[in-house]
């Protein structure tokens, strides 16, 4: 590694970071070129289907990219999908070196874009700033390994561990600007997914509202095994954001129907012997797009998940309030029989937001990116 690599890589995960959620199902990407001490080219990757970060970095440099050295976050890939690829763009552009964050998990390049350039004669070294571009693309490198949606769950309880008063009454445990984060994550995620008891309690829209305006709403998903989502339910309002109702086989079919003239996606779904069948509802999911899950579910919900083994990220955010009695706390269901086989998070942060505190942790039998 030589003197400045880790500046200019900084750089170009920054690039990428501020696409985050809109490149889905494709990873972050981004990308600086530099050439006698000078930034003369940069890129990142915004959407799917449109040019790579190392395109729009090579557009900007023009000629003077030959000679140059590119830094890019991940590595430059080596096969035909919906854009060309971006090794042999690097290889005609003559630069001098590449400089690569982490290799690409996906199956279809694995190393073969590096190995592509360096065939080519053009220096690469690899692993410059890993574990931060590891940790950007988490849920990239998740999808390419589990072929399964990044499960986040979102949980927002008082400092004794609850989530709604006796009555049921929830608004709100935290304050705005802990909110204001739900609804980035929000914007975020492919899809939001609950369980038909918050509907039947709180009837959400489960849509994105940001301050300055605009974002983008996910695909809100709800596990409803025997159809009892109401047809006056306001996520039946399909004019702003999608819904799908996860459902068992066997449902009232004009009910279903008539949620489907809403505009509603009714979607039977294996089912286990306490419910739907969370993992195969994941495979499922992933196989209609859902590359990253926000869970905000209630109690049940989230401890059906947390059982499952189902969780990869956990975002906890805790309020200075103290409610007592005998409310719900984030994770239901019977639990685990003993504090031994409790779920540990690890690689943990903590962040105030406000009068609250965010915690965000990875449970350890998740594989940490």
């Amino acid at each position: 590694m030589r003197v400045n690599d880790q500046h200019y890589m900084q750089t170009a995960l920054q690039l990428a970071a501020m696409a985050t959620g809109k490149t889905n199902p494709n990873p972050l990407v981004g990308a600086v070129i530099v050439k006698e001490g000078r930034i003369i080219g940069f890129g990142a990757h915004l959407r799917a289907g449109q040019p790579h970060a190392e395109v729009h970095a090579f557009r900007m440099a023009g000629e003077a990219a030959e000679g140059a050295t590119l830094y890019v976050t991940l590595e430059p890939c080596s096969h035909h999908g919906r854009t060309p690829p971006c090794a042999d763009l690097v290889i005609r552009s003559n630069v001098q070196r590449v400089v690569v964050a982490m290799l690409d998990p996906n199956p279809l390049v694995a190393g073969r874009g590096v190995t592509r350039i360096r065939e080519a004669g053009i220096e690469v070294e690899v692993g410059v700033l890993e574990a931060e571009a590891q940790k950007l693309n988490e849920r990239f490198v998740h999808n390419m390994r589990a072929k399964r949606p990044f499960v986040m769950v979102k949980t927002a309880m008082t400092l004794d561990g609850k989530i709604a008063a006796h009555t049921g009454d929830s608004r709100w445990v935290t304050g705005s600007e802990s909110r204001e984060l739900v609804h980035r994550l929000r914007d975020h995620a492919d899809g939001i997914l609950v369980g038909i008891g918050t509907v039947l309690a709180d009837d959400p829209e489960l849509t994105t509202r940001l301050p300055e305006g605009g974002g983008e709403h996910p695909v809100r998903i709800v596990l409803d095994r025997t159809l009892r989502t109401p047809e006056t339910a306001r996520l039946t309002d399909t004019a702003e954001a999608k819904t799908w109702i996860l459902t068992g086989p066997d449902v009232d079919e004009s009910k279903a129907e008539r949620l489907r003239a809403r505009g509603v996606e009714v979607i039977p779904m294996p089912v286990a012997a306490d419910g739907l069948d969370l993992a195969k509802v994941l495979d499922g999911l992933y196989e209609r797009g859902i590359t990253d899950l926000l869970v905000e579910g209630g109690a049940a919900v989230n401890g059906a998940f947390l059982q499952a083994g189902l969780i990869d990220k956990v975002i906890s955010f805790i309020a200075p309030k103290l409610i007592g009695g005998a409310a719900p706390s984030p994770y239901g269901g019977t639990g685990f029989d003993k504090m031994a086989e409790a779920v540990e998070l690890t690689a943990l942060t903590v962040e105030r937001f406000g009068d609250d505190l965010c915690l965000i942790g990875y449970p350890k039998r998740t594989e940490v990116v």
